[in-house]
């Protein structure tokens, strides 16, 4: 079985490639794995796509195969299970979600019992034994299921005491973006225990409308709803809770490289862990001005929010993210946290006492276009005439950047381009979509 781990667990089509066979190797070979590491008990939680009652018993089936003991959360944020996985001792966390994808991917993510993101080593350990047989532990050694009603209520008080006592919600009005997703029940309740007001759109979901034109990925709904309701903020969720858009009062959408610019101008100490901040290779030239000009170091890593993780926690620094709205705040959390970045962002400038455009002058981004190439394979990336036409293109551009890449969850090779003019940026991008066609 080739099963591979990309930069955000294992993802791909129901139908094809993340099936229930699939899935019940994959919890028998990681329930070995982490049973190695320690742990006896895993967490399973999940978004709200029509495939997950059907992998949840896949998987459910191998861990116990493995011997190792299930407790079901039900729909839970992917860093809902982050957190209980940490707070609960003793256990590791694994979602069924394909994060910000249609309905018809679903995938999977683990934690260790930290709460943080699987390591290479982990995953390379469990990718050798998918290729192995299944073979259950003794009868007597079978592990047991068990619901786990606790787990909503839980994230939510977790939530809830990020936000410093002194911050008052009570006379904001808030648009809620759910995308039909895992977060529809406790975000919502999150906001109105602070004493908001809250306007809630994609809080539906019926198993197929998962980031249907809503979310993170499509915050328009949410934009035009802040205009209509007046509202003072918007935030924009996607289908498992780990990213994050938010929208002023004046429609302005605001990206991950906005909302860790606020964040790092609100801090008043930048020293220690404060010192620096990780972005991603994808992170705007001109929000890594905007950031050494705060007086903070700045380092890129991969894209992906594991990889923001790693080089935070090698630097011991605080915060990190990426534009896609995967916001890392580890004095907070173990992981991207959506509905936990919105309440610091939120209570940032209400103990600022100023709005996101007073803030967001102080930095200017640099004209960026990024084109998504629907491919068969991947690997076309690495001929030699595509890499030579890239860099040639790339030696044209004389102010700005160029990242070609391979999707790490989708057939689809991303195209980044970045130049001090917008008309310069996408020519450049247009002529590096024309090598795949």
């Amino acid at each position: 079985m080739s099963i591979k781990f990309g930069t955000d667990g294992i993802r791909g089509p129901v139908e094809t490639e993340i099936t229930p066979e699939v899935c019940l190797k994959i919890g028998h070979a990681s329930g070995i794995v982490l049973k190695e590491m320690g742990w006896d008990t895993v967490l399973i939680g999940k978004d709200t796509r029509v495939s997950g009652y059907m992998l949840e018993s896949a998987l459910q089936a191998g861990y116990i195969a493995a011997g190792v003991n299930v407790r079901l959360l039900g729909p839970l944020p992917t860093p809902g299970v982050a957190y209980l996985t940490k707070s609960l001792r003793n256990q590791f966390g694994v979602v069924i979600s394909a994060s910000h994808n249609d309905y018809l991917d679903n995938g999977i993510k683990i934690f260790e019992g930290s709460g943080e993101k699987l390591s290479k080593e982990a995953e390379k350990k469990i990718e050798k034994l998918l290729r192995t047989d299944l073979k259950p532990v003794p009868t007597k050694e079978l592990g047991k299921a068990r619901r786990f009603d606790e787990s909503g209520d839980r994230y939510i008080e977790f939530c809830k005491s990020t936000v410093p006592s002194e911050v008052d919600f009570s006379s904001l009005r808030i648009v809620l973006d759910c995308a039909h997703g895992a977060c529809y029940k406790v975000s919502p309740a999150v906001l109105e225990e602070l004493g908001a007001e809250v306007i809630c759109i994609g809080d539906k979901p019926d198993g197929f409308n998962i980031n249907q034109d809503c979310g993170s990925t499509s915050p328009k709904k949410a934009q035009e709803e802040v205009i209509k309701q007046r509202a003072d903020f918007g935030i924009a969720l996607d289908g498992d809770g780990d990213r994050v858009v938010l929208i002023d009062k004046n429609g302005t959408i605001l990206d991950g490289d906005d909302i860790m610019y606020i964040l790092a101008f609100a801090n008043p100490n930048r020293t220690g862990p404060w010192s620096g901040i990780v972005g991603t290779l994808m992170s705007n030239l001109g929000f890594e001005s905007g950031i050494r000009a705060l007086g903070y170091q700045f380092i890129r890593a991969d894209v992906g929010d594991k990889y923001v993780s790693k080089l935070l926690k090698e630097h011991g620094w605080l915060l990190g993210g990426e534009p896609s709205g995967h916001i890392i705040c580890r004095d907070l959390v173990s992981t991207g946290d959506g509905t936990v970045a919105a309440l610091k962002v939120i209570s940032s400038l209400l103990i600022l006492n100023k709005d996101p455009e007073e803030i967001l002058t102080n930095y200017k981004k640099m004209p960026q276009v990024n084109i998504n190439i629907i491919v068969k394979n991947k690997d076309i990336l690495s001929e030699s005439s595509i890499q030579q036409s890239i860099k040639k293109i790339e030696s044209d551009i004389t102010v700005g950047r160029v990242l070609v890449r391979p999707s790490g969850t989708e057939n689809k090779i991303r195209v980044m381009v970045e130049s001090d003019n917008e008309a310069t940026a996408s020519k450049y991008a247009a002529d590096i979509s024309a090598l795949f066609e």
